[in-house]
Formats: C-alpha cells, sequence, structure tokens
C-alpha cells in the first residue's frame, strides 16, 4: 500500500489527522445518507431542495421521499468510496470528487434557501437553522478536496514506481 504517509516523513499528529479527516468525512457521508431514508430527514430536506435552481427539478420529478433515498444513495456510495482508500485510491479519488461536487451544490443552497440570514439582521448574521447547518459544508469540501488530492498524489507516486522498475 502506497500513499502519501510513506512517501514523506509525517508527524503522528499529521498521521492521525488523516486518518480522521478521510475516515471521519466517509462516516459522515455514509450517516447522513442512510438518514435519508427515514421520513424526518425527507421532510427536512424538502424546503431545501425546492427553492435550488440545481435539484428543485429533481424533486419535483420524484417526490420528496424518493428524492431523499436518491440522495441517501449517493452519500452512501461516495462514502464507501472514500473509505475504499486503503485498496485502492483510484476509487477513493472518484469518491472524493464525487463529495466535492455535493458539498458545492449543498453551499450553492445558501443562496437560495430563504431564512439562511438571521431575521432581523443582514449578512453576515446566519441563522442556526439553516444558514449555520449549511455552511459547514465549507469544512466538508476542503475534506473532500485533501482526500482527492491525497489520493491522486498516490496514484501519481504509484505510477512513477511502477515505470521505474
Amino acid at each position: 500500500m502506497t500513499n502519501l504517509q510513506d512517501t514523506i516523513a509525517v508527524s503522528p499528529p499529521e498521521k492521525w489527522g488523516a486518518i480522521i479527516i478521510r475516515y471521519g468525512l466517509a462516516l459522515v457521508l455514509i450517516w447522513i445518507g442512510l438518514l435519508k431514508f427515514t421520513s424526518y430527514e425527507a421532510a427536512g430536506i424538502e424546503p431545501l431542495a425546492a427553492h435550488s435552481p440545481l435539484l428543485s427539478w429533481a424533486l419535483r420529478l420524484s417526490g420528496g421521499p424518493i428524492f431523499s433515498r436518491m440522495l441517501g444513495f449517493i452519500e452512501i456510495a461516495i462514502g464507501l468510496l472514500i473509505a475504499a482508500r486503503s485498496f485502492s485510491p483510484k476509487l477513493s479519488a472518484f469518491g472524493s470528487a464525487g463529495a466535492m461536487v455535493t458539498f458545492v451544490i449543498t453551499l450553492t443552497l445558501m443562496f437560495s434557501t430563504p431564512g439562511v440570514v438571521q431575521p432581523g439582521y443582514s449578512f453576515p448574521f446566519i441563522s442556526a437553522i439553516p444558514g449555520q447547518f449549511l455552511i459547514k459544508d465549507i469544512v466538508l469540501l476542503g475534506a473532500s478536496v485533501w482526500t482527492y488530492g491525497e489520493a491522486m498524489h498516490s496514484l501519481g507516486a504509484t505510477n512513477k514506481q511502477i515505470s521505474n522498475q
């Protein structure tokens, strides 16, 4: 198994941080994806998707519960792909790219969802729900970019090692 930690010296906090970033991201995606199969989660995401120019068409086409389950399936698949890093950096990179798209789309909801700005205030005073709920996806996007970059770096290192033999 070749990975970034094998090619450069890293401190224990960097090594543990990398593990927590990758598998924490996978866990969050899988867990949230599983919740998409519940009625309360389907009801919760419906108002967000209904106001989104990127998602509203899919919601109208499929209906709330089916739309929620489709998102859940996608999130679970992406999480599993990211977690596949130890045996397939290529699958993990693919999953990380999917996560980046997912979190960019989610962040666009900051601009289309009513109630993001706290009533009686103006930007940058965002509401707890949905504002603070959505803004956290910046960190998840960053984790996705990192896991993508690390997996792609590993693929490059693996390809160089094979060509040098």
